[in-house]
């Protein structure tokens, strides 16, 4: 599971991206579901300790895509994705040494998420949120 992590200011959304520790790649925080934790619990828990934000979890998923899970990406997993509407953004976090993070309107998270799947469930959530 995996969060997507999201603000409005000023009338306009937008969304907190992160770059991935293999690859660099941008993406959404994502990970695995944490024992006595719900599935939007644990996405909130990524959102903290990859991009350093904490907010309101939605418990319903807005998306859902396929990705690599192993170090060569041959085995494939699905990953929901979880809006967390963010209310705080912290200076320090677990993972703030191995990742950028860079918030984005929709149409520029649509050209830097490396997975075009990802740009889609960020394009739902504007439709549901515009």
């Amino acid at each position: 599971m995996g969060a997507l992590p999201y603000a409005i200011s000023g009338g306009r959304l937008s969304v907190l991206l992160i770059t991935s520790r293999r690859s660099g790649r941008w993406i959404f925080p994502k990970g695995a579901i944490e024992p006595d934790m719900s599935a939007s619990e644990s996405a909130a828990l990524e959102a903290l300790e990859e991009a350093g934000v904490v907010g309101q979890i939605e418990a319903t998923p807005i998306g859902r895509y396929r990705t690599g899970s192993d170090l060569d990406g041959s085995a494939l997993i699905d990953v929901d994705i979880y809006p967390l509407l963010v209310e705080t953004q912290l200076d320090e976090w677990k993972e703030r040494g191995q990742r950028l993070r860079h918030w984005a309107v929709i149409s520029e998270a649509q050209r830097l998420l490396a997975d075009p799947a990802l740009g889609r469930i960020a394009a739902a959530l504007a439709k549901r949120v515009g």
